[in-house]
């Protein structure tokens, strides 16, 4: 999805993160020229959970964005150490639910909500990472180009294609949803499973959905059977019920 840098922004005197784009990206005028007017819907989110965007550069030839800076460890870092308490899971979860209400609210669904697109810093403050962009990096892969090429899928851990029509499919399979898997339209609903998967496994300390392929987590993601006796026995009873519905396949 192109290489992020830190970077000082010397003329308002604030440290920035730069990301350059794919040259897949940059070398498509067209492509290019879409990405660019999606930056723009994002730049208009503003929101104290959804890490933003400044500016579309262009520099010796390099198109890069400028996006404000996500301080603190993402939540596939703190995952890696165990399950989060109750206690602390539901402060992020509150905040993520926020940043993903807002940004439907202004029509922009995120498609590839993952614990690495998730920053909390050191005093519990979210940012949302990438909200919107799998859209933009578009490699118009169908799904049928998908299944006639399970390395190239295997060796993708996130798929991305266009959005605006059935039978493509875009995610991070562990997280997608069920019809994202399936490669059916989408809405906001895709992003509520997501956050679903997300609370699931802050509690759990585990992931919800996993195999040896990705093809076989795709399954999982359509077939397993959703366990939340996994979950911590303090976890409340109405959150135990958010899960269950965010979880609803149908």
């Amino acid at each position: 999805m192109g290489e992020v840098y830190r970077a000082q922004d010397t003329k308002l005197g604030r440290e920035v993160a730069i990301k350059v784009l794919p040259e897949a990206v940059a070398a498509d005028p067209e492509r290019l020229a879409r990405f660019e007017r999606e930056a723009k819907v994002l730049a208009s989110l503003n929101h104290p959970n959804i890490a933003g965007i400044h500016q579309v550069e262009e520099a010796d030839g390099k198109h890069f964005l400028v996006m404000e800076l996500a301080e603190g460890e993402d939540l596939a870092e703190r995952l890696a150490r165990g399950a989060v308490p109750v206690e602390q899971a539901l402060p992020i979860a509150a905040q993520i639910a926020e940043a993903l209400e807002a940004a439907h609210d202004s029509g922009i669904i995120h498609r590839d909500l993952k614990p690495a697109n998730v920053k909390v810093d050191a005093a519990g403050q979210v940012k949302v990472l990438d909200f919107g962009l799998a859209k933009a990096f578009d490699p118009a892969v169908s799904s049928a180009d998908l299944s006639a090429s399970p390395t190239a899928l295997a060796l993708s851990p996130t798929l991305t294609a266009r959005m605006t029509q059935p039978g493509i499919i875009l995610g991070t399979a562990a997280y997608m949803s069920p019809e994202q898997a399936r490669g059916l339209e989408t809405d906001k609903r895709s992003d509520i499973w997501a956050f679903g998967v997300l609370l699931w496994e802050m509690l759990s300390g585990r992931k919800l959905f996993a195999g040896d392929t990705v093809s076989d987590v795709m399954a999982s993601v359509l077939k397993t059977e959703i366990d939340l006796d996994a979950l911590p026995e303090d976890t409340p009873v109405a959150v135990r019920r958010l899960l269950h519905r965010c979880l609803e396949r149908d």
